[in-house]
């Protein structure tokens, strides 16, 4: 086999290596031009989602922001409502403790005069109730305005004007015909009586004192005022007679002793 030149085979080489260097170098860029494009597509891609991106966060910011808006609106209505709610409980509070503060004392006035009447009442009951005296060694129950009559007429009396007294002690007489006092204010009307010389009226209380209560302490003493009566009447006899049953009647009193004494000048 016959070698070949040299120089023939270098320019082969060379072209071929060229050829294909070429060849490589124009596969490359326009890989790299490939490349690029879709480089930019894929940046356009994610530019556009992200500006969509954005404008949707915008969006629920916006809507964040509004939804937060009413929702801070409403809780504001819903604070003021119930502020109002708390100031009207407040005013229908203080109303309701101001009615109980007058209710309170309403109440109190109320007591204080239901008391104030109870007194009186009270008072006016007592002026009705029977009250316990002693007259001649015995007690006795009688109506207050019975003893206020009867001690009334008795002042007149022991002040010495007997006028006033007869009206008093007749009062008395007419408006309580059944007291226990009846003794002693027909004895002292008939004493008040012989003082203004009334001397009939006189003599004839002392003779209902004497029917009455034949029996009381000063019976004695009602016959003795009769004989006085008689003796300024001028019917000694009477008189007389009126004294000797006196001493009959009440022999061991001081009275008799007194009836004695006037028979013995009488005679």
């Amino acid at each position: 086999m016959t070698a070949m030149p040299i120089f023939h085979t270098r320019p082969v080489y060379a072209g071929l290596a060229l050829t294909l260097a070429l060849f490589a170098a124009g596969g490359t860029a326009h890989a790299a031009l490939f490349g690029d494009d879709e480089a930019r597509r894929a940046i356009l891609d994610l530019r556009q989602k992200l500006e969509q991106s954005q404008l949707a966060q915008k969006a629920l910011v916006e809507e964040s922001n509004q939804s937060q808006a009413q929702l801070n609106a409403q809780l504001r209505r819903s604070l003021l409502d119930l502020q109002t709610q708390i100031d009207a409980l407040k005013a229908e509070l203080a109303k309701s403790l101001g009615q109980q503060e007058r209710l309170a004392r309403d109440l109190t006035e109320l007591q204080l005069r239901q008391k104030d009447v109870l007194l009186t009442v009270d008072d006016r009951l007592k002026r009705f109730e029977p009250v316990k005296v002693t007259l001649d060694g015995r007690e006795h129950l009688v109506e207050p305005a019975e003893k206020r009559d009867f001690e009334q007429a008795m002042d007149i009396f022991r002040q010495g004007d007997f006028l006033a007294a007869q009206v008093a002690l007749s009062g008395f007489v007419t408006r309580h015909p059944s007291s226990v006092y009846m003794p002693q204010a027909l004895f002292w009307l008939g004493n008040a009586q012989y003082a203004t010389k009334s001397y009939k009226e006189s003599m004839a209380n002392f003779q209902k004192m004497l029917t009455l209560a034949p029996n009381h302490p000063r019976a004695a003493e009602s016959m003795l005022a009769i004989s006085n009566v008689q003796i300024e009447l001028k019917d000694l006899k009477a008189a007389r007679v009126t004294l000797t049953d006196l001493v009959k009647a009440y022999p061991n009193s001081e009275t008799a002793a007194t009836a004695r004494d006037r028979l013995s000048l009488l005679r």
